[in-house]
């Protein structure tokens, strides 16, 4: 098998990438389908809310799976994972290519993410295996960029797919990419953690493991700041349609423009993130991105109900959140070398979860779409700015 000595692998650009694509991955299969639906739902003799069941069904099943992905690396190793995870990606795509109901698609979704889970988690544990430091900052900050990008990305190329070749050719499109990955990554990287590294596997000692990850200021403190922030992202991408289609009149191909638009400013944040710990120190750089990240709320909060005004303080929001997202997770996971695997997956189940409690949160306040939605993406970034000054000390 093939192993890497710890700390001895070059960064470099072509290993960044491939890294970037494990992570993104899951991110561009979730949206990718949006612009789609209504195609969807007239072949498939459906409603276009009923097929909402297709991304509730997914991020459940990938928010579960990560649970389990990330202590089974521990033990057994993060390659066998990898690969049998994007094998059971393309057999869940291939499963949706040939739905002829709702149900089947379901069905489709949710082997698609019990799959790609696994190279969700284990790029960020991998990335742990093979570099620590300013080296592991940068390659998580390429990383959250490339899961924050994914989403914004994904339903313009979804839109384009659609309309050239039908909804199935997205499905096949993603399966392709995965293959892809798995090519790539069995050639270039291989195993990356080591015999002596790994951990016993028990029922007991999973939960043990993940009880004393929850206890250990270390990482719940920026694990759970991390989350609330990236789960206002999440939170923003579920409502983008009510709150700029009907509530803005922007039309689809607008609404796809517009996400691909907020992915070069959380491009930007996340290359001028290493920088700027570099200058201030990780601690003080993470802390200061969610403190832009709420400034940008609050601004969304109180300012006007304009779709440029609405804009410019998101884009502040995505600013503060491409600073934190990598840093935080630097921060999170660079204790926990012998359990970057369980580290990394109950951070991925916490940003789930902060995303499916922020969204359940702003779909039942009592005010319009809009308010809840700058009242929840407010109070996530008062806590998580609480949360980080209070846990994470320089």
């Amino acid at each position: 098998m093939k192993q890497h000595p710890e700390k001895e692998t070059q960064l470099t650009g072509e290993l960044l990438l491939l890294l970037a694509g494990l992570a993104a991955l899951g991110a561009l299969a979730t949206n990718i389908i949006l612009p789609a639906f209504p195609d969807m739902a007239r072949e498939l003799g459906t409603s276009v809310k009923d097929l909402s069941a297709t991304l509730g069904t997914f991020f459940v099943a990938f928010a579960i799976g990560q649970l389990f992905v990330g202590p089974l690396s521990d033990r057994f190793g993060r390659q066998w994972l990898v690969l049998s995870g994007l094998i059971v990606f393309v057999i869940g795509s291939a499963i949706c290519i040939l739905a002829a109901n709702l149900p089947q698609l379901v069905i489709g979704r949710i082997v698609q993410a019990l799959g790609v889970c696994a190279t969700s988690v284990l790029s960020r544990a991998i990335a742990r295996d093979l570099f620590e430091g300013d080296a592991l900052a940068r390659t998580l900050s390429l990383i959250m960029v490339a899961m924050a990008a994914a989403p914004g990305f994904s339903p313009l190329l979804g839109g384009v797919l659609n309309n050239l070749l039908g909804w199935r050719a997205t499905f096949g499109v993603v399966a392709g990419l995965a293959l892809l990955l798995g090519i790539h990554y069995l050639m270039r990287l291989g195993e990356t953690h080591r015999m002596e590294r790994r951990m016993n596997l028990s029922v007991s000692g999973i939960a043990g493991s993940y009880r004393q990850l929850l206890r250990d200021r270390k990482f719940i403190a920026p694990a759970l700041s991390v989350s609330l922030v990236i789960g206002s992202l999440y939170m923003f991408f579920a409502m983008a349609p009510a709150l700029l289609m009907e509530g803005f009149g922007f039309s689809p191909f607008g609404l796809a423009l517009f996400f691909a638009s907020t992915v070069f400013v959380v491009f930007g944040a996340g290359f001028m993130a290493p920088r700027v710990a570099r200058r201030w120190g990780t601690v003080v750089a993470a802390r200061s991105g969610i403190g832009i990240a709420w400034a940008g709320s609050i601004a969304l909060l109180l300012g006007q109900q304009d779709a440029t005004y609405f804009s410019v303080a998101l884009t502040i929001y995505l600013l503060g959140m491409g600073m934190i997202n990598p840093l935080g997770t630097a921060i999170a996971l660079q204790p926990f070398g012998a359990k970057a695997g369980a580290a990394s997956a109950l951070l991925g189940f916490l940003q789930m979860g902060c995303a499916a409690l922020a969204i359940g949160i702003a779909s039942v306040l009592p005010v319009s779409t809009y308010m809840g939605f700058c009242i929840v993406l407010t109070s996530c970034q008062a806590v998580a700015l609480v949360v980080f000054m209070r846990g994470v000390r320089p």
